[in-house]
């Protein structure tokens, strides 16, 4: 099945309030099943709301609108649907008796213009709203599904899982959507895309599991999806895929569903009882807040430092000024001396470090290039990316790095130093 999500509101349109309601409906529409091809959202004219509508009917097999259905001049999603399939709008003595009953009993006076609230186009049927005064409306017209509920959120979701959804539950035949997502760190979403291809256009069969890639900083995303008669027969149909993946990616694959990288790196370093330090300069704290977000993180990390400038580099991690004045804050050697100088001043097993630069200013030649270090006793090693991207999105892909280094070290799967762009 087939739908579009219609958001009336000019407000929408100029930035005032943001669209949650479309958001809310995707999701509620995934878990039974049901696929949403199109959001639009229009102002408040009538003509353009029937022409949306419209046009919605020639693609979709069902339209859920949200907005316009309050009692004043603006609130023009009735008259449009009444536009858009030739149904006049009558009122309904039972909707106008709810209302009458509805402002008695909350003691308020009611004005005239909330009778509009009691119309509804010819052959329509009203949607209870226990949580406003405005009725939803439930038509079915030419074959096509449309429903139209409030603009207000919580009324909007009341009657969203009220009624919108069993409705179009059985009309799908009660499928259920169920999604996995594999978590690749350390490579690029045109390099991952290119190395699953094959497993990507063997789903070219519309009713096969589907694969979507959702980038990040420093991480890309597979999300594999699939339908079926409940979660548990979904999820069998993406575990064959997810195996193939598993065994494409090895260890470029860091883990699944709600996993984070600095969780599972948190757990590898308590699994190995080594001890953590950390020296940060142009993600300044960054990396080790990810790290204290994580679980067991106070079983390993021990300390961090964040030296932004370069004389704190020297001061604080004893990085020699001459390596700092010879190859620049930014480079190979600086980081080097400044995950050896944080594990040898912190006294711990290992030490990373980050050192780049951010921005802002795009002119800058060296913006978005990063050098991150890694010592450990008897050795190190560093990794050179330059990335796109404004300063937080360079700094958040610094962390990112910096962590994946470190899983790496702890998998024995470091392999020789390589320079990204």
């Amino acid at each position: 099945m087939r739908v579009e999500v219609v958001a009336v509101g000019t407000e929408l349109l100029l930035g005032q309030i943001v669209n949650t309601n479309a958001q809310t409906i995707s999701q509620e529409l995934a878990e039974i099943g049901v696929d949403v091809l199109f959001h639009v959202t229009v102002g408040d004219n009538e003509q353009r709301i029937a022409d949306v509508i419209g046009e919605a009917f020639g693609r979709s097999d069902a339209v859920i609108i949200t907005g316009g259905l309050g009692p004043t001049h603006d609130d023009l999603t009735r008259e449009a649907i009444a536009t858009a399939t030739s149904r006049p709008l009558s009122r309904r003595p039972e909707l106008e008796a709810w209302l009458v009953e509805r402002f008695q009993r909350m003691g308020r006076p009611m004005a005239d213009n909330n009778l509009r609230q009691a119309e509804l186009p010819e052959g329509a049927d009203a949607l209870a709203n226990p949580r406003g005064s405005a009725p939803g409306i439930k038509l079915e017209h030419e074959g096509k599904l449309l429903f139209a509920l409030p603009g207000v959120p919580v009324e909007m979701e009341g009657m969203l899982s009220s009624a919108v959804i069993p409705m179009l539950a059985e009309r799908a035949g009660n499928l259920t959507l169920a999604s996995r997502v594999l978590k690749v760190a350390g490579m690029g979403e045109s390099d991952l895309a290119t190395r699953i291809q094959d497993v990507i256009a063997d789903l070219d069969d519309p009713s096969a599991p589907k694969i979507a890639l959702l980038a990040a900083p420093g991480e890309v995303r597979i999300r594999i999806t699939a339908k079926g008669p409940t979660r548990e027969q979904a999820l069998a149909l993406t575990a064959p895929i997810e195996e193939r993946l598993v065994q494409i990616l090895g260890s470029a694959l860091y883990g699944t569903d709600s996993d984070t990288l600095e969780s599972v790196v948190a757990q590898m370093m308590v699994d190995s009882s080594l001890t953590l330090a950390t020296a940060e300069s142009f993600t300044g704290g960054m990396l080790s807040s990810r790290l204290v977000d994580a679980p067991g993180a106070s079983k390993f990390l021990n300390s961090g430092y964040v030296v932004y400038d370069s004389s704190a580099k020297t001061r604080d991690l004893g990085v020699p000024a001459e390596t700092i004045e010879r190859h620049g804050a930014v480079s190979k050697e600086t980081v080097l001396a400044m995950a050896e100088g944080v594990m040898t001043r912190a006294g711990t097993d290992l030490g990373l470090a980050t050192t780049g630069e951010a921005g802002p200013r795009p002119d800058e030649d060296q913006v978005g290039t990063m050098f991150l270090g890694l010592a450990w006793k008897g050795g190190s090693t560093y990794r050179h990316f330059v990335v796109p991207g404004e300063r937080d999105a360079v700094r958040r892909w610094g962390t990112y790095g910096a962590l994946n280094l470190l899983r790496l070290f702890l998998l024995g799967e470091l392999g020789e130093v390589k320079e990204s762009s």
